[in-house]
């Protein structure tokens, strides 16, 4: 559901109603506009996923961790500030955005043009491929092939808008509230294949018997943005700066190499 940018006045709203005291304290609003704003509050709070490894997990202390979390303390390190890592969920993570619960976004979420007209992008930080994985022995080569079977997919996904396009009639979409349950849904038989990047079906692979799943075919190649409410231009431009230059000097290709094992890849905002 498009979420007005009307929302974010909810805080306002709830206060009045005596609700604010009622929220949790990493509900708080967050508001910060521009860079000198959070710098002089002295935190950065960055709503992030923990259930789309490597991007986002959580650690062994059960924190919130992952690629995603490296490039967000590697934000507040840059800006000189303290960092508040939010999890959030890929229905809720917009909304959380645009009703002020976090500063911005770093969580996995893929610049596409729906979301654009929601949430002001940056410079691509990093990309994911999305495919339809399944068992090596389903004959599944196409979107043609998935008519009949039951196809898993996160909901409100960038994989369940792409399967979602291509799907023909017939096909019965079982949409999970994460890609942990998605995962699961295929290891235990419910579904016949998944839609997941490449990085979940990687962990798919390494739980599963040896040469049991394999890529089917590919949905897309989705660039991921940090994302900020609309409006921001200082912002945008800061958190572009750091971008380029964590580009430039190598950082963020060593915190992809740590989490994926291979080079940050060449990117271009879609």
């Amino acid at each position: 559901m498009i979420r007005s940018p009307q929302r974010r006045h909810f805080g306002v709203a709830a206060a009045s109603l005596g609700l604010a005291a009622a929220l949790p304290t990493w509900l708080s609003t967050a508001q910060a506009q521009t860079v000198d704003e959070i710098k002089k509050k002295g935190e950065l709070t960055v709503g992030l996923l923990v259930d789309f490894p490597p991007y986002g997990t959580v650690n062994s202390s059960n924190e919130p961790d992952g690629y995603d979390a490296d490039v967000a303390r590697l934000m507040a390190k840059d800006w000189g500030v303290k960092l508040k890592l939010v999890p959030v969920t890929g229905p809720n993570r917009i909304p959380f955005l645009l009703t002020d619960k976090v500063d911005l976004l770093v969580a996995s979420l893929a610049v596409t043009p729906e979301r654009a007209k929601q949430v002001q992008f940056s410079k691509p930080y990093a990309a994911a491929t999305i495919v339809v994985f399944g068992s090596k022995k389903a004959s599944i080569k196409g979107p043609a092939d998935l008519k009949g079977l039951r196809v898993g997919v996160a909901r409100a996904s960038t994989q369940d808008i792409a399967l979602t396009a291509v799907a023909p009639a017939g096909t019965e979409i079982r949409r999970f509230d994460d890609d942990a349950s998605g995962m699961q849904a295929l290891m235990s038989g419910q579904v016949d294949a998944l839609g997941c990047s490449t990085t979940v079906a990687a962990q798919i692979a390494k739980r599963a018997p040896a040469n049991t799943y394999e890529d089917k075919f590919l949905l897309r190649q989705q660039v991921m943005g940090v994302a900020m409410r609309p409006g921001q231009a200082e912002l945008a431009k800061a958190v572009n700066d750091f971008i380029d230059r964590n580009k430039a000097n190598g950082e963020l290709n060593k915190l992809y190499q740590k989490w994926l094992g291979t080079d940050l890849p060449a990117m271009q905002a879609s």
